[in-house]
């Protein structure tokens, strides 16, 4: 795996190939390598922006060279319109995009670290403006009937065989409304929040919580004792309806004695 140092080296090659280019007007370090290098660690990878010169957004997108010429390059693809995920043949991997100057205006990402730019580039492009945040809901009423729904749908499609859809109603909809909720229920570590996604760094934000994960997400043959104790989980933190409880109580233990 790529060292925390190997990973700026390679950052500052891009940014010295993208200048050499002359394609480009800056480059943007998001993440790990970015404005949060106290994460940086050997599973880190390199996510990135690049703010074309005038006119070059596509050329840069279409053709990579100014990647290769930083390091062999092992793979890519194109994920998006706007960028590619791409793997050096160190072992190195990468998500970036491309944006022109005025695109940087109206894109959601986090506050990054200028690695290189052009004299006169206005930094200002670099601040984030789009306010971005993952989903958390605000009733927690509703939140709770979503989890004890999904997980009794769940039950009831495992119960028909339809197991792969069960596992994902009770170990992913409803266990991801249940993170979700999270600050809800337990005080969220500081310095560590992400932007975009619930689950990240999950562990170290919630550790209360996520002593029950091993517990809620046992797996696709264990989804009945995965929806029990994910209904335990919700009634450690706050109330359940007794009628949908019953309902699930029942299926699941039904299930787990006719296995």
């Amino acid at each position: 795996m790529p060292t925390p140092l190997q990973l700026l080296q390679r950052l500052d090659a891009i940014g010295a190939s993208l200048r050499a280019s002359g394609l480009a007007r800056a480059l943007l370090a998001l993440g790990s390598v970015g404005a949060e290098t106290e994460r940086l660690d050997e599973y880190s990878d390199l996510d990135f922006f690049v703010i074309a010169a005038p006119g070059m957004k596509q050329r840069l997108i279409d053709d990579l060279s100014w990647l290769s010429a930083a390091a062999p390059v092992a793979y890519h693809f194109r994920n998006t319109k706007d960028g590619h995920k791409l793997l050096f043949e160190d072992g190195i991997y990468c998500e970036f995009a491309v944006f022109e100057e005025e695109e940087m205006k109206s894109a959601a990402f986090s506050a990054g670290r200028i690695v290189w730019m052009t004299e006169g580039f206005d930094e200002s492009l670099c601040i984030p403006r789009v306010p971005s945040a993952p989903f958390r809901p605000d009733d927690l009423g509703w939140a709770v009937g979503e989890m004890v729904t999904c997980i009794y749908v769940g039950l009831c499609r495992y119960a028909r065989g339809e197991r792969l859809s069960g596992t994902r109603f009770v170990q992913s909809f409803a266990v991801d409304m249940m993170i979700a909720c999270a600050s809800r229920f337990e005080q969220e570590r500081p310095g560590l929040p992400d932007r975009y996604q619930n689950e990240r760094r999950f562990e170290q934000r919630f550790p209360e919580m996520a002593a029950w994960l091993p517990r809620i997400m046992q797996g696709y043959d264990r989804v009945p004792e995965s929806a029990l104790e994910l209904l335990k989980m919700i009634e450690h933190y706050t109330a359940v309806d007794p009628a949908m409880k019953r309902q699930i109580v029942t299926l699941a233990e039904q299930l787990i004695r006719e296995r």
